[in-house]
């Protein structure tokens, strides 16, 4: 190993133990302000639990994500995309602490968003999905503002379960990683490690919207880089991370159906009937990693093979759809 290569491992390491450290000290601040989640009917827990958790890892990473700057691992517009995520940080600490209106957090989100666009470069290569689909910018840049906007939120949602959105973000750095080696995928994968200790059922302290909202951003940052730098589609960024998209995005349409009012708290996520359905935090977290597996083996296959692109996308959301219908027989979604 080069000498670049051990500084990038202590990077890796240092600043897993510092989300590991600063998650514990979080935990004591939170508990002695009474930063906490009481529990509720729309919630999934019994217990007074601190939350602003994701504070520790989101401060570890973006101390590591310029260092890997600084090292040139990291290319520029990447890292001022990556920055303009400390104002929606700001914000969600804000909103963990005191409750923004949420209003004001839609606006800042909105803001952050198309700033860290323009940063990208937009999108700079056509949406394919096999054939060239979407090439018209001022078709597929508007989509993806609200594209991001709406993965920020939706990730905010499915932050319910214990270990639930971290595991996601680790799955997801380790199958990006596996298929294009990029070192800041390996730097989320040890920050949200650092914090998974602390929120593993049984959670010790939740990470807040101040984490998973950060979460949502890295990972749609991440994922239009890739689109536009490396041979990755932004298709299969969306394979990979449609166990949270799916479930989200069809919860909303079933509410919206339903005539719900779609801004107020629930607990209709399927992920959510799940444990409603009596089973435990940890059974949850077991199944998303194994989905997880079992859409990883879906995506390799089709990169060997690039005809089974097409089916493999059908396939995947059809198993989505599959095992939602079967928690909707666990527990029904109107109740």
């Amino acid at each position: 190993m080069g000498n670049n290569g051990i500084t990038i491992a202590l990077i890796l390491i240092l600043a897993g133990i510092a989300s590991f450290s600063l998650t514990g000290l979080i935990k004591t601040w939170a508990l002695r302000l009474n930063v906490v989640n009481e529990p509720t009917s729309r919630g999934l827990h019994s217990t007074v639990t601190p939350r602003g958790g994701g504070l520790a890892f989101i401060i570890a990473w973006y101390i590591g994500i310029f260092l890997l700057y600084r090292m040139g691992i990291v290319d520029q517009q990447l890292f001022l995309a990556l920055l303009c995520g400390l104002a929606l940080g700001l914000v969600s600490l804000l909103d963990d602490i005191f409750d923004i209106k949420p209003l004001i957090r839609l606006l800042v989100h909105f803001g952050v968003a198309i700033a860290a666009f323009y940063f990208l470069g937009g999108l700079r290569k056509p949406i394919t999905f096999g054939i060239d689909v979407l090439s018209v910018p001022f078709i597929t840049y508007p989509l993806a503002i609200i594209g991001m906007v709406w993965f920020i939120n939706l990730y905010n949602f499915m932050d319910g379960a214990d270990g639930f959105a971290s595991l996601e973000a680790i799955s997801v750095g380790i199958v990006l990683f596996i298929f294009n080696g990029s070192y800041e995928l390996l730097l989320l994968v040890a920050v949200v490690i650092g914090f998974l200790y602390w929120n593993w059922p049984k959670a010790k302290i939740f990470m807040g919207d101040v984490g998973s909202t950060q979460l949502g951003f890295i990972l749609v940052i991440l994922g239009i880089h890739y689109h536009n730098t490396l041979d990755f589609s932004i298709f299969n960024w969306l394979m990979i991370t449609a166990p949270f998209w799916f479930d989200a995005t069809l919860t909303l349409y079933r509410r919206w159906r339903n005539g719900e009012q779609l801004s107020q708290p629930h607990r209709k996520h399927a992920y959510q009937r799940f444990v409603r359905a009596g089973y435990s935090h940890l059974m949850l977290d077991i199944i998303l990693i194994v989905i997880n597996i079992f859409i990883f083996i879906l995506i390799v296959l089709y990169r060997e093979w690039d005809f089974l692109k097409i089916p493999v996308y059908i396939t995947t959301l059809f198993f989505l759809y599959f095992l939602t219908r079967r928690v909707d027989k666990l527990t029904s979604f109107k109740d």
